[in-house]
């Protein structure tokens, strides 16, 4: 559970990278190739700036998320990735004034159950534990290398 703040870093910035692409896509209005050549419109959608910042902003998101399936379990922390959806439905709501309706809102509160029951299960699961298990995998993967020379 130490490791909850590098995991939740990186659900914000993903849903704040969604929201910066949004606002970008919302800025550039409805996209037609009829006319241009396609590489030209990518390369325009690519450097508009809110799409720029998006696109960089998930590049942080998925350098943290690295070093968090460097320090945990992959089963544990993909997971959280779920309240992303939570928070862009939520900030969706507040900056678009996108639709939260009944159907959305018990989505989202069977998704902060599911993400809790997870959170609990990691509770005894401890950063040294798992440097423990890598290690010993690691070992193990070193020690059968040498057999087969």
């Amino acid at each position: 559970m130490k490791y909850i703040v590098f995991i939740l870093f990186t659900v914000m910035t993903n849903a704040a990278a969604q929201l910066m692409l949004k606002q970008g896509m919302m800025s550039m209005g409805p996209i037609s190739l009829q006319g241009v050549n396609p590489l030209v419109k990518l390369l325009q959608i690519v450097f508009s700036p809110w799409v720029f910042l998006g696109l960089c902003t998930f590049v942080i998101s998925m350098a943290s998320h690295l070093y968090v399936l460097s320090k945990v379990e992959l089963s544990f922390a993909y997971p959280f990735l779920s309240l992303a959806y939570v928070a862009v439905a939520v900030f969706a709501y507040f900056v678009f004034r996108e639709d939260l309706n009944g159907w959305r809102i018990a989505g989202i509160a069977c998704i902060c159950v599911g993400t809790v029951l997870i959170a609990q299960s990691g509770r005894d699961l401890s950063g040294r534990e798992h440097e423990d298990r890598t290690a010993s995998i690691i070992s193990d993967k070193i020690g059968t290398n040498e057999i087969v020379r």
